[in-house]
């Protein structure tokens, strides 16, 4: 009987030992650490295995969390920088065509306090992070005095186009950086810079959608006739609520029409203007 546990220590590829237990010889393999009998070293070896599977799963949890928080650190980054650039753009274009009401109110700034709603700005681009869809948001208004914007209609427009183009441009050079260094996206710093494109391409869609108060309904309203723009002036009113509702009530619809968006842009115009 030894000899047989023996071959099948050897076929396993474990080298084995005599131990001497209760007066009597037993074959165990050298990989356990105690001298015992041999249903208790089955057991052992057994409970060994399932200890090493429970502290590498364990690490496993804290190492996706880690990666979590630094994922979500990223995109925390990347939502102030970019909603910054976004918002002064605005400001700087509305004060460019006479209007100094967004630059008397400390708007004209890259400072990220300044410009940043907590819900939309932060609590929503996370939340859709976390969920794996496409993240995007808003931010606090630009106050505007529509009759100071020089060139009427179409002054209104370029102020409210400015932000969005921004977001187009800097997702833009994000993708240029990762194309022509040829690094990979999915891992490394090119996933950051990656990433970067995704949320910037993310603001321009949703900021384009013309609900108001997003930039897309500024561009509406300039167009519209003088009735539209009334009821587009009271819808303004409660543009936080709106947002909050349109998230809520249609987040499926948009997380699809955003995902679809941005991988349009990415693959058919971006794709094609670096070939």
């Amino acid at each position: 009987m030894p000899f047989i546990v023996m071959v099948l220590f050897w076929i396993l590829g474990l080298k084995t030992r005599l131990v001497r237990r209760k007066e009597k010889l037993t074959l165990l393999p050298y990989c356990l650490l105690l001298p015992v009998n041999s249903h208790f070293a089955i057991r052992s070896s057994f409970s060994f295995n399932v200890s090493l599977y429970s502290v590498n799963y364990s690490l496993s949890i804290w190492y996706n969390i880690y990666m979590n928080i630094w994922y979500l650190l990223a995109v925390l980054v990347i939502i102030l920088l970019s909603m910054s650039l976004h918002e002064m753009s605005h400001a700087y274009v509305a004060y460019w065509l006479g209007d100094d009401t967004a630059r008397a109110q400390g708007r004209l700034t890259l400072n990220p306090l300044k410009h940043i709603d907590p819900v939309m700005s932060i609590a929503v681009p996370l939340l859709f992070a976390l969920s794996g869809g496409p993240i995007f948001g808003g931010a606090k208004p630009v106050p505007l005095n529509f009759s100071r914007i020089k060139g009427g209609n179409v002054g209104i427009a370029l102020v409210a186009i400015a932000g969005p183009l921004v977001n187009l441009i800097l997702a833009y050079l994000a993708f240029c950086v990762v194309y022509y260094a040829h690094v990979p996206v999915d891992a490394g710093w090119g996933f950051y810079v990656f990433l970067a494109v995704q949320v910037n391409l993310g603001f321009f869609v949703f900021n384009l959608i013309p609900i108001p108060p997003l930039d897309g309904s500024r561009v509406l309203y300039a167009l519209a006739p003088q009735f539209i723009q009334t009821a587009m002036e009271k819808m303004e009113r409660f543009g936080l609520i709106i947002m909050i509702a349109l998230v809520l009530v249609f987040g499926s619809f948009l997380t699809a029409f955003m995902g679809n968006a941005i991988n349009f842009i990415i693959v058919d115009i971006f794709g094609r203007l670096v070939l």
